[in-house]
């Protein structure tokens, strides 16, 4: 059972706050015993840089990013110190003006790249290293090497202690953001729907899951599993998909008439049922690394075009919401097939690993919750699976 919790992602991400302070915590009596069973001095900085690098970082790519750039910013900071130290009888004002132009220089590249945080770290470990221009090398030497101790500490506890992996938060986010998607546009097209503060805190959820799902870019490319264009991509169809409910949420009739025709148009609100459930099947295939083998079914415009674009009010005016509505309906259902398409081509996204654990915790696809009535695919999923977590 022991190991079985070790090496399950479910369970590591359900209780990830509480595991990311028990292995910060482990972590932090690793460096503290290395550091006083060995007697190193100017040990404090060791539990510092542990603590820098594992920070709020529950995941391994991220402290595997962060603790990279670290020790590359360290590395590189401690050794422009040194040569700045080693300098035989430098004039006045020499080690001043050389560590305040490596600093600048640092500073510049925080804003040019990527490895902003390396260079953050080069000028911190350059000030450590020359302080007042006054210290032997010996304590320059020592206070580099415990933030490599702390440094390395951190990344390996992260890596061996029950590890969450980045590349599975950033998946149970989108899936968790397609079963909110699934959920908020069934209850539209439903009666009766969510109430206006719920379908708010949905929509306010998905909006903060999307940002995180973006943090993790780089995280999730240190992993190995996915490429940063794949993951920008990815994101970048689940923000359209988001916008297009959001303007399907807020969509108002503009008089009667208009709302009248959109609920006499034949097999839309079926249409619109088969979509909320394709989604919620597609956000199970995600959470569970399965094979994504989702059809998304298109909105076909043309049985509806000449009701809903030639839509005229009882007084006779041109009613153009029916078709602005029809639009939206057709661009969501594009945009899932576009986005199963390319989750199907991402040849690394299926997961044995989760596929086994995944019946231990009960998963079923959200599909079930909102299945088409007398869908035989909805069926067959319900002999298959058991009870949601």
């Amino acid at each position: 059972m022991a190991r079985f919790r070790l090496r399950d992602p479910f369970f590591n991400y359900r209780y990830r706050h509480y595991l990311h302070t028990l292995r910060a915590t482990l972590a932090l009596a690793v460096t503290f015993a290395i550091v006083l069973s060995c007697d190193i001095p100017h040990s404090t900085w060791a539990p510092v840089s542990t603590l820098m690098v594992m920070g709020n970082l529950p995941h391994v790519g991220g402290v595997i990013d962060k603790g990279s750039q670290r020790l590359l910013g360290t590395l590189l900071g401690g050794l422009w110190g040194i040569m700045i130290l080693l300098i035989p009888a430098p004039p006045p004002g020499a080690v001043l003006t050389l560590t305040l132009a490596g600093i600048a220089v640092a500073l510049h590249t925080t804003f040019t790249g990527r490895f902003g945080y390396s260079a953050l770290m080069f000028g911190i470990t350059l000030l450590m290293v020359v302080g007042n221009g006054n210290h032997d090398l010996a304590v320059a030497l020592w206070r580099a090497f415990n933030v490599l101790i702390g440094t390395v500490v951190g990344i390996l506890a992260t890596m061996i202690i029950l590890p969450q992996k980045a590349t599975d938060l950033f998946r149970f986010l989108l899936a968790d953001n397609l079963d909110k998607l699934a959920r908020l546009y069934h209850a539209h097209t439903s009666a009766p729907g969510l109430e206006a503060g719920d379908q708010g805190e949905l929509m306010k959820t998905v909006t903060s899951q999307l940002v995180q799902q973006r943090n993790l870019i780089d995280a999730v490319h240190r992993e190995g599993r996915l490429r940063r264009g794949e993951l920008g991509s990815l994101i970048s169809l689940e923000r359209r998909m988001i916008s297009t409910v959001e303007l399907l949420l807020e969509t108002h009739w503009a008089t009667r008439d208009g709302h009248d025709i959109i609920e006499s148009l034949t097999g839309l609100r079926e249409a619109q049922h088969q979509l909320a459930h394709d989604l919620g099947t597609l956000a199970y295939q995600v959470r569970t690394g399965q094979t994504i083998e989702v059809g998304i079914a298109q909105f076909d415009l043309d049985a509806h075009a000449q009701a809903a674009f030639n839509a005229r009010s009882q007084q006779g005016r041109a009613l153009f919401s029916p078709g602005g509505y029809l639009w939206l309906n057709r661009e969501l259902a594009r945009q899932a097939s576009a986005l199963v398409g390319y989750l199907a081509n991402l040849q690394r996204l299926p997961s044995q690993r989760l596929r086994k654990r995944a019946r231990r915790h009960h998963l079923v696809s959200d599909a079930r919750r909102l299945a088409v009535r007398g869908d035989p695919h909805a069926r067959r999923e319900r002999r298959d699976t058991s009870s949601p977590e």
